[in-house]
């Protein structure tokens, strides 16, 4: 178990912005904007002011090129005042957890006792850059120091100098393994025989889910982001509610043309967003009079083959679960981040499967069958879109809110992440009253 030593961890309250399906230009929000958008709605429902948090701590991947150390950004335009510190975290899909859990690592230290933590992502705004020949090109037509040297550098330039690297499709590529993330999903899928129908069925299972979510006020959480046109934004965009396996089995497949079965319809979806929790020690939910949500028991990282990244929450569960004596059957709700369908199909079939947790996760037998009830019962990435500077933040957050609308105990919520890795966070529902 934990030790003993460290001081406890809770999520004191959380927001997020609504999730912004991007539509081929850049979006209203930059990240930043996002990111204030998010924690103005948390700070100020505070009895503390945001000058009295002790740090700041964001995950982003894409960062705007006039927002380097995002965070610092943010807690300044929040307000936060210049001496509160404030880093930027970066764990590619699970960046927003990383955030949380380095979050975590300070205050159970004693370093902090308040820390505003989470994440945010603009993919829309991902940039377009030069590639190389036209950066040589531009290098030496600068360092041309007269009128007919430029002229010279000028007849140099050809059209394909001009064709951009496009930074959202270079940064969703493995260059280890040379295969985009839409073919590691496929990868999985082969490996433990996921059908097309069985990705679609679950996408639409998807987006029903959050639509009933939306519908029964449940996503107590988003919160309206306003941009600086007088335009209000108030929920998730990109959920279908006319999604049917009738419809999605129309789309071809995008990353396996001949032979694949993952396509736009069953993957999540490029979108813009921001999720912000408020962690706090005892002492301080103490000396405020702060509500609890949930207590951040542990986290866990694991590394897994790149090719096979989609199965990193396999391995980071199981560890989780087992440095801390618990079994499946100790956990009662489950977020897994959507990033495509075939994925989280493909844990959920390697958990059940003799062979590959003796051989792959050094079990007796089998981790055993989540109940489907009981994984991602508000929708997920598929419906929600994948920011993934936000989307480890986010699915902590709507875990913890489901344990206290659920009276649950535990919850797990765990994400894969590109370059071939696993994170999985354990919470709880707390039900003592902190005095």
């Amino acid at each position: 178990m934990e030790s003993k030593t460290q001081r406890d961890v809770y999520i004191v309250d959380g927001t997020r912005t609504p999730f912004l399906k991007a539509k081929g230009k850049p979006g209203t929000f930059s990240a930043s904007d996002l990111a204030v958008n998010a924690g103005r709605e948390l700070l100020a429902r505070q009895p503390f002011t945001p000058s009295q948090l002790d740090e700041v701590i964001l995950g982003c991947v894409m960062p705007s090129v006039d927002e380097a150390n995002i965070a610092r950004v943010v807690a300044l335009r929040l307000g936060c005042g210049k001496k509160v510190p404030a880093m930027t975290v970066q764990r590619n899909c699970a960046s927003g957890m990383q955030a949380l859990d380095s979050a975590v690592k300070d205050i159970q230290s004693g370093r902090c006792d308040l820390v505003l933590a989470g994440g945010t992502e603009a993919m829309s705004r991902a940039p377009l850059l030069y590639n190389n020949n036209m950066v040589n090109w531009l290098a030496d037509f600068w360092a041309s120091k007269t009128i007919p040297a430029k002229l010279k550098q000028l007849l140099k330039l050809r059209p394909n100098f001009l064709v951009p690297v496009i930074a959202i499709l270079r940064g969703l590529n493995d260059p280890i393994v040379n295969l985009n993330m839409g073919q590691t999903a496929e990868n999985v899928a082969y490996k433990f025989k996921i059908s097309r129908s069985a990705m679609d069925a679950f996408a639409v299972e998807s987006h029903l889910r959050l639509a009933a979510a939306q519908d029964n006020h449940l996503l107590n959480d988003v919160f309206p982001a306003y941009d600086y046109f007088g335009g209000v934004y108030t929920a998730d965009d990109g959920v279908r509610r006319d999604s049917s396996v009738e419809k999605l089995a129309t789309l071809k497949p995008v990353f396996d043309k001949r032979f694949g079965n993952v396509t736009a319809g069953n993957s999540s979806q490029v979108t813009d967003g921001a999720a912000l929790l408020l962690l706090a020690s005892k002492e301080a939910v103490k000396k405020h009079k702060l509500p609890v949500l949930a207590k951040i028991v542990a986290t866990q990282w694991a590394g897994v083959d790149p090719a096979e990244m989609g199965l990193g929450p396999v391995y980071s569960t199981v560890s989780l679960l087992d440095r801390l004596n618990l079994t499946k059957d100790d956990i009662d709700y489950w977020e897994i981040n959507e990033a495509f369908a075939a994925q989280v199909l493909a844990c959920l079939a390697a958990w059940e499967d003799d062979k590959y947790c003796r051989e792959n996760l050094g079990l007796h037998k089998a981790f055993g069958r989540i109940d489907p009830t009981r994984l991602n019962v508000d929708g997920g990435a598929i419906a929600l879109g994948h920011p993934v500077g936000a989307s480890g933040a986010r699915i902590v957050l709507r875990l913890a809110n489901i344990l206290k609308r659920q009276k649950a105990h535990r919850g797990v919520a765990t994400i894969c992440i590109g370059g071939g890795q696993g994170g999985a966070m354990l919470i709880e529902n707390v039900s003592e009253v902190i005095s």
